[in-house]
């Protein structure tokens, strides 16, 4: 008997006894599965050689490079400032979400996010884990003052919100300093900023691509005036009407001068990739972000 008949033989006999027989995973599912597993393969190598060459040591605001001194936008990191190798690994990393972006399983990554009723369908929402991005303001190391951190992203589709959340491990700089100040001791000190949540309003621009509007900060506190209690600091993100009124009034005061006229562009990113485990996005000043799922269980060894 032939495998064609013996196929359609079983498919006979599960649609009489009521239930199907799983289809064979497709080509496309498996170069897919390949894909996302290089890719993992590839961070593993960045990140073995970051621990052999270094790592960034960005700090907070222009000054520690973390934001261009322009356009206040979050600078792009350059891995072959560290060395040749960690450039070309990185590349090799960027190369491979290259590839994804061609077979992404969702046509309609933006479906249903900000829907009140059916926001828990959307393919979005959800938690996200940093796995790799070149945004400076999203990598963090023990060789600066922000300290080391990891971060995730948690999107509310039924609210139309996404939050950014930092969580800093200590080990900073500025602890170092502070604990050579005050009395030696073998535990490690909880960082005075313990979190940073950033909330930002969500909606769809396109089939694929995010608007953005930035709502408020909330920072976490671990200590207060040296007093182990902590705090939260909200800290309120300009809205439109108030950035219209700032322009304004700087052009009046400014008038007769050269005004720089350019509007800056809209917050927004698109998804490249997406499936139930690993998303890809790169926003309007060009970053690019990977994020994994917490329930990716080959992605949990990465999550820091």
């Amino acid at each position: 008997m032939s495998k064609i008949s013996v196929a359609l033989l079983l498919a006979a006999i599960a649609t009489t006894n009521g239930f199907s027989v799983p289809s064979p995973p497709s080509a496309t599912s498996s170069n897919n599965a390949q894909l996302k597993a290089d890719l993992l393969q590839r961070i593993q190598n960045l990140r073995t050689l970051k621990e052999r060459d270094g790592d960034f040591s960005i700090d907070f605001g222009v000054k520690g490079g973390e934001i261009d001194k322009k356009t206040r936008a979050p600078q792009k990191v350059d891995f072959y400032t560290i060395s040749e190798d960690v450039g070309k690994a990185a590349d090799e990393v960027m190369d491979i979400t290259s590839e994804l972006e061609k077979c992404s399983p969702t046509d309609h990554p933006t479906q249903f996010l900000g829907d009140k009723e059916q926001g828990n369908k959307a393919p979005l929402n959800g938690e996200w884990k940093l796995l790799f991005t070149t945004a400076a303001d999203a990598n963090f190391s023990k060789n600066s003052k922000r300290g080391s951190a990891s971060v995730k992203n948690v999107v509310d589709a039924c609210k139309g919100s996404i939050t950014n959340v930092i969580e800093f491990q200590g080990g900073s700089a500025a602890d170092s300093a502070a604990d050579d100040d005050a009395t030696t001791t073998s535990t490690k000190k909880e960082p005075l900023v313990k979190s940073l949540n950033v909330v930002i309003g969500a909606k769809p621009a396109s089939k694929s691509r995010v608007g953005l509007q930035f709502k408020y900060a909330k920072v976490v506190f671990s200590r207060f005036f040296g007093l182990k209690r902590q705090w939260n600091l909200y800290i309120p993100v300009p809205a439109p009407l108030i950035t219209r009124l700032i322009v304004f009034f700087s052009r009046v005061f400014r008038f007769g001068k050269k005004v720089d006229k350019k509007v800056p562009p809209k917050a927004y990113f698109d998804v490249l990739y997406l499936d139930d485990e690993l998303r890809i996005q790169r926003t309007g000043e060009d970053n690019l972000f990977v994020q994994a799922k917490p329930t990716w269980n080959d992605a949990v060894p990465f999550f820091t």
